[in-house]
Formats: structure tokens, sequence, C-alpha cells
């Protein structure tokens, strides 16, 4: 009930959502994890596992840029961003997460997640396009 209260119309900034922070946080972590699978985990997975850490990597990251660019569109215009950031934020957990679940535990059902992943990211990219 605190949350409602504070989001009452005359608090309405504390109500927006940070998207520049989140994709900051979603930055660092996509380049850590990338460090980490270069060089930790390079003797410990397999090609094909690695080559699938890689891909998440990727995906992460590029979909941490697109919600800081968000974030900052939205502080600068006060556009509404939040159907298109959170949706590029479940396509990051979804995909890149299941990626990486895969690719360290070798559980093949666990990519029966990342299309759902890859649905959130076409529906942020359409409603991006939408947007525009």
């Amino acid at each position: 009930m605190a949350r409602a209260a504070s989001c009452a119309p005359t608090n309405s900034e504390k109500c927006k959502v940070n998207f520049i922070r989140i994709g900051a946080v979603l930055g660092f972590l996509a380049v850590a994890l990338g460090a980490f699978g270069a060089h930790a985990l390079k003797t410990r997975l397999s090609p094909e596992a690695l080559q699938v850490w890689h891909t998440a990597v990727l995906y992460h990251l590029i979909h941490a840029v697109v919600i800081l660019a968000l974030g900052f569109y939205a502080k600068a215009s006060g556009a509404d961003v939040k159907t298109g950031g959170f949706l590029f934020l479940a396509g990051i957990i979804l995909f890149s997460g299941s990626l990486y679940a895969l690719a360290l535990s070798g559980i093949k059902p666990l990519g029966a997640i990342t299309p759902l992943g890859g649905l959130c990211f076409l529906a942020g990219w359409t409603w991006l396009a939408m947007k525009a």
C-alpha cells in the first residue's frame, strides 16, 4: 500500500521507471558475463556451449543499450517508454537468461524458453517502430 501512496499524481516523478539505471546495470552485467565467458569458461565449456554463451551476451548487450537509449529518450522528451523497456528487459531475462543457463547446465529443455525471449525482443522492436 505504501507504493500506491508514493505514486499519487503529485508524486508522479517517483513512479517513473529509471531505464537509464536499468540499462547501465544490464550493460555492466553483459560486459562482465562476456569477460567471464571469455576467460573463466573458455576451458570449462564445450565450443558449442561457449557459442551459446556468446550469443546470450551479444543479445544481452545490444538490448541493454536499447534500454539505455529508451531511458535517455524518456528523460529528454517525457515520453512513456515503459512498454518497450519492459519488453526488452523481459527479452534479456528470458532469451539471454535461458541461454546462460543452458550453456552452464547443458539442460536442453531450457532452450524452450529462449524463443519466448525472442518474441519479447520482436515485440519490443515492433513497439519501437510503431512509436517512431
